[in-house]
């Protein structure tokens, strides 16, 4: 079954060759218990390896049940191993971090036997040494005897054609070392048996054939066989391949890193201080991030998509000062001033980029069932009409006061708005403007998100209103007076003081400090319609607001408006929606712009859209203008009147005559007549980022289509606010983190360099281990495994501890953060980062590993073997 042809083999040390073996002819038979005896260095260990394949002949053949291995290739000669060869060393060579039964389960791992099988037949050869006691023990704590017991159970284990013992009893006293001779004895009655030995005595108890070897030779052979020729002696034959699985290689690794707790723990924690660094960045960018996509999603209602009717690229405008204002240098004249037309560029750029959308057709469009998809995509859409509802205290005992739009303060001093409203350019601590009134421009839905109700409820009819306070419970003082809520008088006098140099002092006036919920909730106003203050005079309307008694009258028989509720901001709300102080639903506006439609005033504009409504003149025609009079337009009747007339009543009939200076549009305009099929603006609210996304989507393909129809007038023109803004931020967040990161990284570099070298010392601790696997079988490809799972295992253990340190790190951050900005839960790990750094470590730990586990691979198994 093995035969040796003319074996040679010789080595080099230090550049000196040394001859072991010198042609040695043997062959052996399936079943017989052999002993090579020979003095110190005549080449019976050596011989024992080749015969092994531990070590590769020089020349010659090594035959195996009738095949050359001339031919073997590294795989093959773990195969023959794994497979055929039990080995039993003098000194054992038992891995020491293992239990004596997973050190006897070894060898099956690597033939790809199930683990309940492993320890089934483990247990089987371990009884059959005498270990059935000794199992789960680790080597070091069992004798020597039984250690070679364990060693002789391992190489049993995979039922071996052959076995080799090296020396079984060197290191045994004299009863022990014929225990392990008796045990020997009886496993060569079934196999091939070849022992290695100096003792001749034992020798001739225990063998059935000594053969004895002399400076390389064989000079003596006590039952030489010689089998018959077999044609197929050099034929190749097939083997099943072995491998290593990872998890074994894993357990392996695992095992030995448990030995070394605290210079692994040390190691993995030097390996993640770059991890927690790069963690701590993705935390604070992250958190940063996710707070800005909160202000986003939560300010979603506050800016959305808005398409006004009338838009243009201002970007373009402020180019076109910049270029105005910065032209390239001419030669000038001396003596000369030129004009720098920055205002004649900002017009042309102003008709160049403005456009125009046709909001009637688009709103035509959302309302059809084309635009149901982008419906569908929306918590609300808003269409904006430019209306500004008129609303009056209900008090009118100390005169008329309007509350919106406000003239509340108007005579103070202050600066004021077109519409009579005082500008105090002052801001709520939350944001919100000096606005007073205004239309809550958003859903239900997205209203309970962003705010709670603390008084009151929610309005559920036109005419019911929400009062705005901050985070605080403030409302601004203008507001209050604007509202009546505090009187005015003691501070227009206070201003008109100041402006003239008096004594501001004098004219103080008591301002309460807060109010309560009850005397805010359920206040009333009153609201009229824009065209409640005309009234008919003969054949012309005439304005009466400045007509106190007028107003009393109206006002008396107008519709109330009551707070209904008052409204917070959530706590989590880092931007509320609202700006104004008191907010009115969509409804109300509907139910003025209805009622505007269908008042008397309007009625008869658009009956008679040629007659001005209020001076009872025809409307200027396209040939006449209305500064014009043509005395050739007259009857011979009015010509006659004219001519008896007195300077000043030819002065009134010619201005009788003349047509109305205003138009039929600005009328229109002036009573507030709005369609509501055709709004001024339309606002788009997204119920979340990925509908934003899709409604942009169908607006592309709306314009798309109006193109390809020929309706270029039709195309929308949108605004998003808060995607340019916060692409920006975001951008430079990203920025900065890229740029941290780099940083950092460095330190994961070094980290692995120093992984790579800890690798590397564990090689040289375990070079004997390597020894042991390769003699069972183990490939070159399985040792690299074994310190790669090692790797493995340092960067796993590396990332995940950076990232728990991490974890408790945004602890404190957080809570520092929060004591300094307000903002809680800003430094937040993502998880995907998270498990990302985790991957990443365990690669860099990998790479860096790599070069130490080819160098174990590339060990050669006799030379480990020798290692202490």
């Amino acid at each position: 079954m093995l035969s040796l042809k003319n074996i040679v083999k010789h080595y080099y040390v230090a550049n000196q060759k040394v001859e072991a073996l010198k042609g040695v002819d043997l062959d052996f038979r399936k079943n017989e218990f052999v002993s090579i005896l020979g003095p110190s260095g005549c080449g019976k260990t050596t011989l024992l390896n080749i015969i092994g394949g531990l070590d590769r002949y020089t020349s010659g053949d090594l035959i195996i049940n009738g095949v050359s291995t001339k031919e073997y290739k590294d795989i093959d000669w773990d195969i023959y191993r794994n497979n055929s060869i039990g080995f039993v060393f003098q000194n054992y060579n038992l891995i020491s971090h293992q239990t004596v039964i997973a050190n006897v389960e070894l060898a099956l791992t690597l033939s790809g036997i199930s683990k309940t099988e492993r320890k089934k037949r483990a247990e089987e050869v371990l009884t059959k040494v005498g270990l059935a006691d000794q199992m789960h023990k680790k080597p070091n704590q069992i004798s020597g005897g039984q250690m070679q017991r364990v060693a002789i159970a391992r190489a049993l284990i995979n039922n071996p054609e052959i076995l080799l013992a090296d020396e079984p009893t060197g290191a045994l006293d004299t009863e022990t070392s014929l225990q392990i001779m008796e045990l020997l004895g009886q496993i060569a009655k079934d196999r091939l048996v070849i022992m290695v030995t100096h003792n001749p005595d034992i020798a001739a108890k225990y063998s059935t054939r000594i053969i004895k070897l002399l400076d390389g030779r064989v000079i003596d052979d006590t039952d030489k066989y010689e089998p018959e020729k077999e044609k197929s002696a050099v034929t190749r034959k097939k083997r099943r391949k072995n491998s290593m699985s990872f998890l074994t290689a894993l357990s392996l690794s695992f095992t030995n890193l448990l030995t070394k707790k605290t210079r692994t723990l040390l190691t993995a924690f030097a390996g993640s201080i770059g991890i927690i660094g790069i963690a701590l960045i993705l935390s604070l960018s992250g958190g940063m991030q996710s707070y800005i996509a909160g202000i986003e999603r939560n300010t979603m209602s506050t800016y959305p998509l808005d398409i006004a009717k009338e838009t243009f690229d201002m970007s373009a405008m402020v180019g076109a000062v910049m270029n105005g204002s910065n032209k390239k240098s001419e030669k000038r004249e001396s003596g000369k001033i030129y004009m720098n037309t920055v205002l004649d560029s900002v017009a042309d750029a102003y008709a160049s980029q403005v456009k125009y959308n046709d909001l009637a057709s688009f709103k035509l469009y959302l309302d059809s069932d084309a635009g149901k998809e982008i419906r569908d995509l929306t918590s609300a859409i808003q269409y904006g009409y430019g209306l500004n509802v008129q609303i009056y205290s209900t008090d009118t005992s100390n005169g008329i006061m309007r509350v919106n739009p406000s003239n509340v303060l108007s005579g103070s001093g202050l600066p004021q708005t077109g519409n009579g409203a005082v500008s105090v350019g002052i801001g709520m601590s939350d944001g919100s403007s000096d606005r007073v009134w205004g239309e809550i421009r958003t859903s239900r839905e997205i209203f309970d998100k962003q705010y709670d109700i603390i008084a009151g409820e929610y309005p559920k009819a036109y005419n019911e209103v929400l009062l705005f306070v901050n985070k605080d419970n403030e409302i601004l003082d203008y507001s209050m007076y604007s509202l009546g809520l505090i009187d005015p008088k003691p501070l227009i006098e206070k201003m008109k003081n100041a402006s003239s140099g008096k004594d501001i002092a004098d004219a103080a006036g008591a301002i309460p400090e807060s109010f309560e919920y009850s005397d805010l909730t359920g206040r009333t106003f009153k609201f009229i319609l824009n065209t409640d203050i005309y009234a008919k005079n003969g054949s012309k309307w005439e304005d009466k607001h400045s007509d106190e008694d007028y107003m009393r009258v109206l006002l008396k028989n107008s519709p109330e408006i009551k707070i209904a509720g008052i409204a917070r901001p959530a706590e989590d709300t880092p931007l509320a929606s609202f700006s104004a102080t008191v907010g009115y639903t969509h409804e109300l506006v509907e139910y003025v712009i209805s009622g505007i439609n269908k008042s008397e005033i309007v009625k008869e504009q658009l009956t008679n859209p040629a007659i001005d409504v209020f001076t009872g003149k025809q409307f200027a025609s396209n040939e006449t203008s209305a500064t014009e009079f043509s005395f050739e337009s007259l009857s011979d009747t009015q010509k006659a009147q004219l001519a008896g007339m007195s300077e000043q009543e030819r002065t009134a009939f010619i201005e009788a005559q003349m047509p109305s200076s205003a138009t039929y549009d600005d009328n229109l305009d002036k009573l507030r007549v709005i369609d509501l099929n055709s709004p001024s603006s339309v606002s788009i609210f997204p119920s979340g980022f990925e509908q934003k996304e899709k409604i942009i989507k169908l607006l592309a393909e709306y314009n798309e289509k109006r193109l390809s129809e020929g309706n270029e007038n039709q195309v929308i023109n949108y605004t998003d606010f808060v995607d340019t803004m916060m692409k920006s931020v975001s951008g430079v967040i990203n920025i900065i983190t890229y740029v941290l990161v780099a940083f950092v990284a460095i330190s994961l570099v070094v980290s692995s360099i120093m992984i790579g070298i800890i690798t590397y010392i564990s090689v040289l601790e375990r070079t004997k281990e390597i020894g042991i696997l390769r003699s069972i079988g183990a490939s070159k490809k399985d040792i690299s495994r074994v310190f790669n799972a090692e790797t493995v295992i340092v960067g796993l253990v590396a990332g995940t501890l950076g990232i728990l340190i991490t974890l408790l790190l945004n602890i404190p951050i957080n809570a520092i953060i929060k004591a300094l900005t307000g903002i809680g839960g800003i430094a937040a790990l993502p998880v995907i980062g998270a498990f990302s750094l985790i991957v990443i470590s365990v690669l860099l730990t990998v790479v860096a590993g790599l070069i130490p586990s080819r160098v174990a691979a590339k060990k050669d198994p006799v030379v480990a073997l020798r290692t202490e």
